[in-house]
């Protein structure tokens, strides 16, 4: 298993757009991927799942993969959150 931390710098928090970016990012991934913080950890592979989150900028998000390919997931996420969010 591989954990990854990032603080939401977006001013708009995680909303529609970057979630499905989000989610459509990590199904190309052969791994189960769970994304949230201290209260809750949702599939990152639904996208309600991560919009039901409401993480806002600031808030500091967990994601953690598990199975094949995880650390290649970890990396490009790692990626795609400071990119994106």
């Amino acid at each position: 298993m591989v954990e990854i931390e990032h603080v939401i710098k977006a001013e708009l928090g995680i909303h529609a757009r970057p979630a499905g970016q989000l989610v459509k990012a990590v199904n190309g991934f052969q791994c189960s991927a769970l994304i949230g913080n201290q209260k809750k950890m949702v599939d990152a592979k639904r996208i309600m799942g991560v919009m039901g989150l409401a993480l806002k900028f600031g808030d500091t998000l967990t994601m953690t993969f598990d199975g094949p390919e995880e650390e290649d997931a970890a990396r490009q996420m790692e990626v795609f959150l400071k990119e994106n969010l």
